[in-house]
């Protein structure tokens, strides 16, 4: 039975209309060139990039993982949420270079400083993890919504989960397939809004049906609220052994996710992810110049800071409501016989909120922000693909194209990108523990790729042979650890002998292993680099630090002001006031 009343779905038909309608205006006045269709003919202003960086990144981590990460392990997950300041670092430290090589994609980037090589290694790299991680948990989580929202739908014999991705995918695809990057960025800022407006509704009602903030903080206990936790859990065979309890093996954050490696990992994942990744960066592209990208990325800094409270906080409230008692059905869905969480079940926190805790009305306006998110989710990973394919693919075997025909491939690439994502839906649905591991995936990818771009920028003497020895090292390493980490994930009954090497190298932290392979990669770069030739400063100008000319500096200083300032320092205070309040 649906718990969606007749106004619910007149909200969400109306957004849908909403939706499509704005998508249909961009592309009415949308120009056939590259410029147009990849980066909305770079006239972003701020609010739009902003907003486009946070829709883009609020997807299923968020709406699946982040919300049941709060309902497991309360506010541990937030320091990925906290990693806002790494949005000023692509804004002040990164947008400069960025604007002045007039890229359309990061691995263009990448070719401009170092070689053509490292290009083309990384555009299939990217590719693949786009393919792999960001399409197939958009549409698990796409089918997680509307299995809670809608357990009873039925269509031509698909259930629910079917049926629910299948609509986001073709929706989101459409309007991404006709209006390119302009359309995906003008929805996404609407989005936005929905998603906040919507999310902050989940929080207040759940607050009120709890009895109050002080009320949770005493049902859910002072460590569910608490960032700090023990620098290495368990002793040091905690360091890559689990922790049994009741004869399972019970996987809590402060078993997963040291303290240690959040504070020197989790840095290198989440600068990799705001400041070099496609995915996001591409927004950034499409600004109108240096002043709209930098103020762009601070205003997704603020809103960066918004998960905290609009998911994570969302998953305590709907975990105390279980424990306590006070909502049979999310007690029934997310406890055991013995009052125990059900860990599994725990990635429906969210949507059974929204099932169960909102009056009607409210309800489908939050609906339409659960949709929102996915769709923009799904919306970034598409249009990102399609510009890595034709820009760094296409473009370089057909050089003489016209932009017409890019625009063409581009969108034969979208469509190609849809159904690919529709064709991973019965994988996801069978898949033992796929989403979990394919949300660690990143933690072995991101090494190579942020220390190759940072110490690129920073370091003029970096050359090509650096860059694709440190590449393929990270990778190998990285492709190893996924090795040895795929069978007891997606293998039922499938596991290492207790105390063997296999068992001990799956079982070390996976932060840990990021930054061995950080540490490994940035000293391959440098030692290669050094004891092989100098690169050509010329070609490299203003591509590094050690190359930024006088014009360069005064273009940059004069593209930022006083107010960009302090909006950066303000960003950085609310950090800290976070840091300083979720101490349990």
């Amino acid at each position: 039975m649906s718990v969606l009343a007749g106004l619910d779905w007149v909200i969400i038909a109306v957004y849908f209309t909403i939706i499509l309608g704005l998508a249909w205006w961009v592309i009415r006045r949308q120009k056939q060139t590259t410029d147009g269709y990849f980066l909305a003919g770079r006239s972003l202003g701020w609010f739009i990039v902003g907003a486009s960086i946070f829709a883009s990144n609020i997807g299923s981590e968020h709406l699946v993982g982040l919300a049941g990460s709060g309902a497991t392990d309360g506010v541990a997950m937030a320091h990925y949420e906290l990693h806002a300041w790494c949005l000023l670092v692509l804004g002040w430290v990164m947008v400069p270079f960025y604007m002045r090589s007039r890229v359309y994609t990061m691995p263009e980037f990448l070719e401009r400083r170092f070689s053509p090589s490292a290009r083309t290694f990384l555009s299939v790299v990217s590719l693949v993890a786009y393919i792999l991680t960001k399409i197939a948990v958009g549409i698990f989580a796409g089918g997680v919504v509307f299995s809670v929202l809608l357990p009873e739908l039925n269509l031509f014999g698909f259930d629910s989960f079917w049926v629910g991705s299948v609509l986001v995918i073709l929706i989101t695809g459409l309007y991404t397939i006709l209006g390119g990057m302009k359309a995906v960025a003008y929805t996404e800022a609407l989005q936005t809004i929905i998603l906040i407006i919507g999310s902050a509704l989940v929080t207040v009602f759940g607050l009120k049906a709890l009895g109050g903030w002080g009320e949770l903080r005493v049902i859910a206990g002072s460590e569910m609220f608490n960032l700090w936790k023990p620098l290495v859990p368990h002793g040091i065979q905690g360091t890559w052994a689990p922790v049994m309890e009741s004869g399972r093996m019970a996987w809590y954050f402060n078993n997963n996710y040291p303290w240690i490696g959040m504070l020197f990992c989790a840095p290198i994942v989440g600068l990799w992810y705001w400041c070099t990744d496609q995915y996001i960066v591409q927004r950034t592209l499409s600004a109108s110049n240096e002043t709209e990208a930098r103020r762009g990325s601070i205003a997704a800094a603020f809103f960066k800071l918004l998960p905290v409270f609009i998911f994570i906080i969302p998953g305590i409230i709907a975990f105390a409501l279980a424990r306590s008692g006070q909502n049979a059905t999310l007690q029934a869905a997310m406890m055991d016989a013995n009052g125990n969480l059900i860990r599994d079940n725990a990635q429906s926190a969210f949507p059974l909120l929204v099932a169960n805790i909102l009056p009607v009305g409210v309800r489908g306006m939050v609906v339409a922000g659960l949709l929102a998110a996915l769709m923009s989710s799904l919306a970034g990973a598409f249009n990102a693909s399609s510009t890595l394919f034709t820009m760094d693919f296409y473009s370089r075997l057909r050089p003489n194209v016209s932009q017409e025909r890019l625009v063409w491939i581009g969108r034969v690439a979208t469509g190609v990108m849809v159904l690919i994502g529709l064709l991973w839906i019965p994988v996801i649905r069978g898949g033992r523990g796929l989403y979990d591991y394919l949300q660690g995936v990143q933690g072995y990818l991101a090494p190579p790729i942020f220390v190759v771009f940072f110490l690129g920028v920073f370091n003029k003497r970096m050359n090509a042979k650096g860059a694709m020895a440190a590449l393929i090292t990270g990778f190998s390493l990285g492709i190893i650890r996924l090795a040895v980490d795929t069978p007891p994930k997606l293998i039922q009954g499938f596991s290492y002998a207790t105390g063997s090497f296999l068992w001990v190298f799956n079982n070390i932290f996976f932060q840990y292993y990021s930054i061995l392979i950080a540490v490994i990669c940035a000293a391959v770069m440098l030692i290669v680099s050094y004891r092989t030739s100098e690169p050509d400063y010329a070609r490299i100008s203003g591509l590094t630090y050690g190359t930024v000319t006088e014009a360069h500096r005064k273009a940059t200083r004069a593209s930022w002001g006083r107010g960009d300032l302090m909006a950066s320092i303000l960003v950085i205070c609310l950090i800290l006031a976070a840091y300083l309040y979720f101490v349990g």
